[in-house]
């Protein structure tokens, strides 16, 4: 296991997994992963998932994937979208995180973030950027005329 991560302080390699029935589920799993890990600037280093919750944890190929990445120093933590995605309680969740702990990495839970709450002016900020960003924005006449 590396003892920095690649890429620097706070760009810890991490692995998004999720366990779900439908493609749906499994793409807002992953989503909702995904952005915890950019909000934590954590480098998204692979997306595993499984389609059936109904397997053991570990003997689900996804699964197998992710603690493979984690043995290989590929990924130092893993996120997920919820604990259920892994876990049948919050007890057997805190012992897979010792367990991936003692292999050097982390479990993290994405449910349990706080949702950003951002203000008017940085809403219409990044509104406006979009706008740029996509050609949709016309620079405003910024002179008066007979001006010069």
């Amino acid at each position: 296991m590396p003892i920095n991560p690649p890429g620097g302080l706070g760009h810890v390699p991490v692995a998004v997994y999720s366990c779900a029935t439908t493609s749906i589920a499994l793409g807002e799993s992953e989503e909702r992963g995904r952005c915890y890990a950019d909000a934590r600037h954590w480098h998204v280093a692979g997306v595993w998932s499984d389609s059936a919750p109904s397997l053991p944890l570990m003997e689900r190929p996804g699964w197998q994937a992710v603690t493979g990445a984690l043995s290989a120093g590929m990924i130092r933590g893993v996120v997920v979208s919820g604990l259920t995605q892994v876990a049948a309680d919050a007890a057997q969740f805190a012992a897979l995180g010792v367990l991936l702990r003692d292999r050097g990495g982390f479990l993290a839970d994405a449910s349990s973030a706080t949702p950003t709450r951002r203000t008017p002016g940085q809403a219409r900020r990044r509104r406006d950027i979009a706008d740029v960003a996509s050609g949709r924005f016309t620079q405003p006449d910024t002179y008066e005329e007979g001006a010069s």
